[in-house]
């Protein structure tokens, strides 16, 4: 209390911004709360009100067995959506980190007519794509397959743009010597930059992994044979034959983002150490 009240006295807008920020935080954490708690109750404790945020009766085995162990083939889901996934994150940060390196610390003429063009096709929404990619899809005969929307996703403008800034402040120190030693372009990129870039890289990684896991634009669209489905369309089957059922439902819901938590727990503390760094290049 003694410290709250010298940072009031300090930076009093800061404290006030602190607090609304707080409530906000858990105003949003809410409904995972929610969803959470149900996961684990009968469904007939689920619409009680007042809510029961901890529930007096656990329910919690035979919910996970109704999702996991049903009719329903949520684990080929849960495979499909982890396989496409990795696989998109590990090859988008290999891809779109060559790029940005060609681009902050290659020199080659027109880099920067390249990178502006590049950089301009952010400008098209990715809805006014669809039909040309689903041609050019079918045409590679990739229709319905795993690797179509891999390819699909594999490289990334944004990412390459949010990469080659953080290059950017890369000395290029660190190149000058690598070359004295007698290293090629590649193993520059390989033993010194990378090693550099892991707090961008870890950044990079999250997002990407969680925009693909999410992703239901795309399997909606290029995939047709259920057992290809990743588990934004595997979540249906239980819309259709769990629909009256909440808590199975949110059971799957938390099952569903567990990979993400999980990603995010690991690589935590490279995004942190890239926002301090961020900080105090500013």
């Amino acid at each position: 209390m003694y410290k709250l009240k010298e940072s009031m006295k300090k930076n009093p807008s800061g404290v006030v911004v602190t607090l609304i920020l707080g409530v906000l935080s858990i105003i949003f954490l809410v409904p995972l709360i929610w969803m959470l708690s149900t996961s684990a109750k009968f469904e007939s404790d689920v619409m009680v009100f007042p809510i029961e945020w901890i529930p007096t009766r656990w329910n919690f085995i035979e919910n996970f067995k109704a999702v996991w162990m049903s009719d329903v083939p949520f684990g080929l889901f849960y495979f499909n959506s982890i396989k496409i996934a990795s696989i998109t994150t590990l090859v988008t940060l290999i891809v779109s980190s060559m790029a940005a390196y060609s681009f902050s610390k290659l020199k080659f003429p027109g880099r920067s007519i390249l990178f502006g063009l590049l950089i301009s096709f952010l400008m098209i929404p990715e809805q006014a794509t669809l039909v040309p990619r689903y041609i050019m899809i079918k045409w590679f005969g990739l229709f319905n397959t795993h690797e179509g929307i891999i390819l699909m996703g594999m490289f990334s403008i944004y990412f390459t743009f949010l990469m080659r800034q953080y290059m950017m402040g890369i000395s290029d120190e660190y190149i000058e010597a690598a070359k004295i030693d007698g290293a090629g372009y590649f193993r520059i990129y390989w033993q010194v930059i990378l090693p550099l870039c892991r707090p961008i890289l870890a950044t990079v990684g999250i997002i990407k992994f969680i925009w693909v896991w999410n992703d239901y634009q795309n399997p909606l669209i290029f995939l047709y044979n259920e057992k290809l489905y990743p588990i934004t369309l595997g979540m249906q089957y239980f819309r259709t034959e769990y629909s009256e059922n909440y808590a199975v439902m949110m059971m799957a819901a938390v099952s569903a983002i567990l990979p993400l938590l999980i990603v995010f727990v690991i690589l935590q503390r490279h995004v942190i150490a890239g926002i301090s760094l961020g900080g105090v290049k500013g």
